[in-house]
């Protein structure tokens, strides 16, 4: 299975108007395989600024692929990078009263704009 996303895997990212996949080439592949070595999905808190450039770059040089693309080859998701809202209290402690936006991609601006 590992290879057949290291030769043909796309990223989903999580969007406000749903699903988006990004087509890879060889070496984000490599990358990204690495980092969702264990994990098939992670939330955009955990991932690394260089992690974070690459898939802003991605986003805005509009390597989407269409769902119907992959359904059609079969592509495999290398992994998924999900957005969530994380309540944190003024002494830092989780709360459920209090929300924290998260930092947003470039492209999800984009997106929210285009729609």
């Amino acid at each position: 299975m590992w290879i057949d996303k290291l030769l043909g895997g796309v990223l989903e990212l999580e969007t406000p108007i749903g699903p988006r996949f990004l087509d890879l080439n060889f070496l984000e592949r490599v990358r990204l395989m690495w980092t969702f070595r264990n994990f098939l999905s992670l939330p955009q808190q955990v991932l690394r600024p260089n992690e974070l450039q690459l898939i802003d770059r991605l986003a805005n040089e509009n390597r989407f692929v269409s769902r119907s693309a992959i359904a059609a080859h079969d592509r495999p998701v290398i992994g998924r990078v999900e957005r969530q809202h994380v309540p944190f209290g003024s002494n830092g402690l989780l709360t459920g009263e209090q929300r924290v936006e998260t930092p947003r991609l470039a492209a999800e601006d984009g997106l929210e704009r285009a729609a």
